[in-house]
């Protein structure tokens, strides 16, 4: 097929067909862990392998009920377990989802954006720096396009695709592989247009994706430190039981009892179970990152966030709403025009030229702005559309001010090159054909223009336009500078011409700041999170910016061009200004990296915003790289660890907010099972050196670790925010999670609740009390006392009176069931006879509810005297 046939692209009604033969553009996925292998992988812990072993020595010795109680309370465990990972495997494959990789194509014979899973053969593709090519496909236009193809090569060096001139299907095969573009690549450079050939499971990453689902994911740091904690814990316990079973010994007791023992306090006491509470609570806090436009890829970002100290943020688009309007002009004899209307409408109007001269001038900008252009506006469904960038459709939208339809211009003056923009060039360039001869328009930065055009003979006109393109940074607009001539050959490459260029105007484009933008900022301040603004704009508009959203700082500016100097020259210098300067205007993507190197020499955790293919290596530097959803490349969300759905700064407040309830939640989830472990094993040392017989059966002990941890550790993870979470610091990033704040609040808490059973059970003894009443109230007790604790444990600095009480019914409904379960077991005659409990009267359990809120009492004293 002639490849200018194909530039209209796919129909519609073509479109459903190809996608009802082909399927969607998408490589088969791992399923998620079915419900029953979950289960079984309960199963796999060695502390599961020991209850087994007792629970067939049980069977052995004739204790039958006993084996059979293990049995039920590992099952039950299994079920609880496999439910939570189940529910958090779903909660992440879909926020997979959430960000799906859009691609650029025409049909209908308009440019759209779509969602690459529905590319059929023969889209029609535009791929720009930045994109994974969607799917394999020829080349039939390209500008500089430059791609990775590492991904399948394993080169590293990019390479350069040229134009097919023409093929059919059954060619297809024929073309060399520098015609052809591959899905799953990447565009390094430049511009480019395909053919989609193949999609899906037939392209040439489809081949292989059989062997790529099989990678195994890398678990996350915390994880990792959470599990050797565990391990630490779980030897630490070991030694405790060695020695209960050392006192046993010496004392004479039954071996066998103490064997089932320390089986039941070593599975009650070490928190195997923390890493997959860990994981669940990760996985709800990116459910509730998501919530706020925040998509976690990264799990680490989510610890990483709570020790945030510095933001790197984009302003356009970000502090600001990227819809942008055309407002001033400026003529080349520097007189100002002004515009009308905001956004997409075409109705407004150009005021200000005097005649003649000033309407030709316009009316060569205007097209100057248009032909330099990868936009396009088209009606759909009566709404007027804009697909590209804000800047190039905002140049559209001035042109059909003016009065000429844009596509008409482009018809008449067909694109023959052009140069497209790239960040480290700070312009774009488009030569097009005009009555026999060839017109070059070019339009960039005016720093960047300026040295492309003729001197000016007229230092005063000169001068006036410098003070132009001042006075509008000053008011915050964002300056682009349009220059052009006319070419009588046709040159080999657009770069030979970019020199003796007439100067054509300038225009000033507004982009209104976000208006949540100045609550995000205040409430950095009030975090102690300093703010600081990297932008490619003029150095005067940075800090009209900066100044409006109150992160100006020291009111200095640093640029690109003084970084560069400073970093060669005088790197103390350059260390102290980046130290003291929020402003960095005119700032390429390499400076960028540079400052954000240096804030980290000097100690910050940064987190840094990018868009951009070059952004990437300060994303992937950073400790917390944030891409944009919206126009962020493939590339950037590809090396970001968070993504923001709206492109909106305050999502990152709002991310910051949640990541430190996430990690607060982790610490009560550790707080919680950490301190009831403790208090069980204060309570039997204590019983055993006092000369008492065991204050509790191992079958007790296992059902006070069952009812009480089932469901309130995990329901701790969901523990709403507190409201306070910005008011503190950041967390120090070398800061353990189990610190001596909450070891002594564990020793506090853990002394109280095995103390006071200890004195309970002794008590009951002394008074004459049989052994089993006196189990029966000191295990109640615990119940209680526990149950009380996960309520102490939803803050680690709020007494439970000053939180809202329903704020986590999960939580409460765990208690209550914990409370339910043992109640009934007490009253059932076959479970009451297996864990040899009984009701208690009324007063009795007026008592031991009183005693055991004396928890809550002491919690909050503690809490108070810490915060003195």
């Amino acid at each position: 097929m002639p490849l200018k046939e194909t530039i209209t692209g796919l129909d519609s009604r073509l479109v459903t067909l190809k996608l009802a033969e082909f399927g969607e553009n998408c490589l088969p996925e791992s399923p998620p862990p079915a419900l029953l292998i979950l289960f079984l992988r309960q199963f796999k812990s060695p502390f599961i392998y020991v209850l087994l072993i007792a629970a067939i020595i049980s069977f052995a010795l004739g204790k039958n009920l006993n084996g059979i109680f293990i049995f039920a309370v590992l099952l039950i465990n299994a079920i609880i377990g496999s439910l939570q990972e189940f529910s958090a495997e779903k909660a992440a494959n879909a926020l997979k989802k959430m960000v799906p990789q859009l691609s650029t194509v025409i049909r209908d014979g308009h440019t759209q954006s779509i969602d690459s899973t529905l590319i059929v053969p023969g889209d029609i593709v535009l791929l720009a720096s930045g994109d994974r090519v969607p799917a394999d496909g020829i080349c039939i236009q390209a500008q500089q396009l430059l791609i990775d193809e590492s991904l399948l090569t394993g080169e590293s060096a990019e390479v350069s695709k040229q134009v097919a001139e023409a093929f059919e299907e059954s060619q297809i095969t024929d073309f060399e592989n520098n015609q052809k573009c591959f899905a799953g690549t990447l565009v390094a450079r430049g511009r480019g247009i395909i053919v989609v050939t193949h999609t899906g499971i037939n392209t040439e990453i489809g081949k292989i994706a059989k062997a790529v689902n099989t990678s195994e994911s890398v678990k996350p740091p915390l994880l990792t430190r959470i599990e050797k904690f565990t391990y630490n814990v779980t030897i630490a316990t070991l030694i405790v039981v060695a020695f209960i079973f050392l006192i046993a010994m010496l004392r004479g007791d039954s071996l066998t009892q103490f064997f089932f023992l320390g089986v039941a306090l070593a599975v009650s006491a070490i928190p195997e179970g923390l890493p997959a509470a860990i994981t669940i609570a990760l996985a709800i806090g990116m459910r509730r990152m998501a919530k706020v436009n925040v998509i976690v890829r990264n799990l680490m970002a989510v610890e990483s966030l709570g020790s945030c100290t510095y933001i790197a943020s984009d302003k356009t688009g970000t502090l600001t709403v990227n819809d942008m309007t055309v407002s001033r002009v400026i003529l080349p004899n520097a007189r100002t025009l002004s515009v009308t209307g905001e956004g997409l409408n075409l109705h407004g109007d150009i005021i200000g030229e005097q005649g003649e001269q000033d309407q030709q001038q316009l009316k060569r900008l205007c097209m100057t702005g248009a032909l330099a252009n990868e936009a396009e506006l088209y009606l759909a469904e009566g709404n007027l559309i804009g697909e590209g960038d804000q800047v190039d459709i905002a140049l559209l939208v001035l042109l059909n001010k003016y009065g000429i339809e844009h596509r008409v211009l482009q018809q008449r003056h067909p694109e023959i090159m052009k140069i497209p923009y790239e960040s480290e060039n700070a312009f774009s360039a488009s030569l097009n054909r005009l009555d026999g001869r060839f017109l070059l328009s070019v339009k960039g930065s005016w720093e960047t223009i300026k040295t492309q055009c003729d001197s000016q003979d007229d230092e005063q006109l000169l001068a006036e336009i410098e003070q132009q393109v001042l006075t509008l940074a000053e008011k915050g607009y964002r300056v682009l500078a349009f220059a052009g001539k006319e070419i009588q050959t046709l040159p080999h490459q657009v770069e030979d011409e970019l020199s003796g260029l007439e100067f054509i105007g300038l225009v000033g484009i507004i982009d209104p700041l976000r208006h949540e933008v100045f609550d995000a900022v205040k409430a950095c301040k009030s975090a102690r999170i300093e703010v600081a603004m990297i932008t490619g704009d003029h150095p005067a508009t940075a800090l009209e910016i900066a100044r409006q959203v109150k992160i100006e700082g020291n009111g200095n500016v640093l640029t690109g061009e003084q970084i560069r100097d400073l970093k060669s020259n005088n790197p103390q210098a350059f260390a102290k200004a980046v130290s003291e300067t929020s402003v960095f205007a005119r700032v390429k993507p390499l400076e960028k990296q540079c400052i954000v190197e240096e804030l980290q020499r000097q100690g910050h955790y940064v987190a840094v915003t990018g868009d951009g293919v070059n952004d990437a290596p300060a994303l992937k530097n950073s400790h917390v790289g944030i891409a944009m959803g919206k126009r962020g490349t493939d590339v950037a969300r590809e090396s970001a660890d968070l993504i923001l759905t709206d492109d909106n700064f305050s999502s990152i407040v709002n991310g910051i907010r949640e990541g430190r309830v996430v990690y607060a939640n982790i610490r009560k989830v550790i707080f919680l099972l950490i301190s009831t472990g403790a208090a069980e094993i204060i309570l039997f040392i204590l019983s055993l050196l006092a000369g008492l017989p065991l204050p509790l059966f191992p079958i007790q002990l296992l059902w006070l670790n069952l009812v009480t941890n089932g469901v309130q550790d995990v329901a701790l993870a969901f523990e709403p925010a507190e409201g306070k979470e910005l008011n503190n610091p950041p967390r120090k990033p070398n800061e353990p999670i189990f610190n001596r704040l909450m070891l002594e609040r564990v020793i506090v808490n853990a002394i109280v609740m095995g103390g006071v059973a200890f004195a309970l059970f002794y008590l009951c003894l002394s008074q004459g009390i049989q052994e089993t009443s006196a189990r029966n109230m000191t295990l109640l007790l615990m119940v209680l006392f526990e149950n009380v604790h996960a309520l102490n444990s939803r803050s680690e600095s709020q007494s439970i009176f000053s939180i809202p009480f329903l704020s986590n019914k999960l939580l409460l409904l765990g208690i209550l069931i914990a409370q339910s379960l043992h109640i009934g077991a007490m009253y059932l005659d076959g479970l009451s006879g297996i864990l040899e409990v009984e009701p208690v009267t009324l007063q009795q359990w007026f008592y031991l509810l009183l005693t055991a809120t004396t928890l809550i009492l002491v919690d909050t004293a503690y809490k108070k005297f810490k915060q003195r």
